[in-house]
């Protein structure tokens, strides 16, 4: 429980971090803004191209009746355009954190020199570091992937599927959001995607402490582009004691044990 509360303290320190550091919190918005503009784009023109998509998809039922028709294919406009909806929602990070690299990578870095005096830096030109994020998200939008069409399946279960299930859901959200935004200092320090998942399974509650509250947000629109910079900067600090390089020892002190030393990427 309280690796849980601690975890929610690294967002809150991120927030106060970035409203103390107002041009940073400006400077981090740019590519959430860039990205939501690009996701409202997307979702207009699925909006207005569903009904010709579903009808191209399902010319068997242009000779049914009346109102068949008109159900199977609402029905099917509902869902697809349900399905685009879903997806930005579990790619919005992943592709704010890509199209960011370079400002949070600055932010981050900030950070880190706030609270230690020095940046690690992973040595790499911009177009290889951008190649290794794109590359290391795919992965772990896979793994996201798994797991939705894992508990889209328990959710038929009856009560689990409607009590425990979605619950669930939350904690793998949390868990792959909070690896998303680790990525950006754990990749300057030159720790592989394995190494991440391993470091974050360690400290499983500080995990979901920081990265379910996020989830949760995240859902309200909007909310993600404003809270971004502010997670960045507070995964940074979580990264910090989970590697033994932060002074507060109430977090990561007991996981100084564990910090593998990094190896350059390939």
């Amino acid at each position: 429980m309280r690796d849980l509360v601690a975890g929610m303290t690294y967002l809150a320190k991120g927030q106060r971090w970035v409203g103390r550091n107002r041009r940073q919190w400006g400077f981090g918005l740019l590519p959430g803004l860039i990205t939501l503009v690009g996701y409202a784009a997307a979702i207009i023109v699925l909006a207005f191209w569903a009904d010709d998509f579903v009808g191209w998809a399902t010319p068997f039922a242009d000779d049914w009746a009346s109102p068949w028709l008109g159900i199977f294919r609402g029905t099917l406009m509902a869902l697809f355009f349900g399905a685009g909806l879903l997806l930005s929602l579990i790619t919005f990070t992943a592709v704010t954190l890509l199209v960011g690299q370079p400002f949070y990578e600055s932010l981050s870095e900030r950070v880190d020199l706030a609270e230690g005096g020095s940046a690690p830096e992973s040595g790499l030109p911009l177009w290889r570091e951008l190649w290794i994020s794109a590359r290391e998200s795919l992965a772990v939008l896979l793994r996201v992937a798994v797991w939705g069409v894992l508990l889209f399946a328990l959710g038929f279960v009856p009560v689990i599927g409607q009590t425990v299930i979605p619950a669930i859901g939350f904690c793998v959200s949390g868990f792959f959001l909070a690896e998303e935004l680790t990525a950006v200092a754990l990749q300057r320090r030159g720790v592989r995607l394995g190494e991440r998942l391993r470091l974050l399974r360690s400290r499983k509650l500080l995990t979901l402490g920081f990265g379910v509250p996020l989830a949760l947000l995240f859902l309200v629109p909007f909310v993600a582009v404003f809270v971004m910079p502010g997670a960045v900067a507070g995964a940074t600090m979580l990264v910090r004691d989970l590697l033994g390089e932060g002074g507060d020892d109430g977090a990561g002190g007991a996981e100084r044990q564990f910090s593998p030393p990094p190896r350059p990427f390939p």
